[in-house]
């Protein structure tokens, strides 16, 4: 991260394309937060006595683009945090109601992004660049996960899976 903390409250923000990569999401949701009490203080009267920020269209464009990119980046970790709660203990059917989708919904999450890993290592492999993601074996070892039943915990099988990337 390339801004500090005061930059980041500093920045005027009004579209996702604002806000730095990999701003803490803590970070979005303090924004998020302060853009919305002072929408709401708009609701305040003229008279109300105590100290009141009304918020402006400013306010609103930098809620909706923090909103915008809370969502995008809580659904960018999704995958990790389902490998870890199933690292953990967590079943299929426990991880879907987390998710509040179908326990089919919630495997196809951790496949699609088992086969992302696979894909990055690939890739970063043949251009010589180093070893990011998973390699074939990894990325196996993930997907067995996914042939759990919806009630079976992951160390019944005795799967050890790579950490979430």
């Amino acid at each position: 991260m390339t801004h500090g903390y005061e930059e980041w409250r500093a920045q005027e923000v009004r579209r996702p394309g604002d806000i730095p990569p990999a701003t803490p999401l803590a970070w979005l949701a303090e924004r998020h937060s302060a853009h919305g009490q002072r929408l709401a203080d708009r609701q305040l009267p003229e008279d109300f006595p105590g100290p009141v920020a009304r918020g402006d269209a400013g306010d609103a464009l930098a809620q909706l683009a923090l909103g915008t990119q809370l969502a995008r980046s809580a659904a960018a970790g999704q995958p990790g945090v389902v490998l870890e709660a199933l690292q953990l203990g967590a079943t299929w059917r426990q991880i879907a109601t987390a998710l509040d989708t179908s326990p089919d919904r919630a495997r196809a999450l951790l496949r699609d992004h088992a086969d992302a890993q696979l894909r990055l290592h690939e890739g970063d492999h043949d251009a010589g660049a180093g070893l990011l993601g998973w390699d074939p074996a990894q990325r196996d070892t993930v997907r067995a996960l996914t042939l759990l039943g919806d009630d079976e915990p992951a160390d019944a099988v005795g799967t050890s899976a790579p950490g979430a990337t």
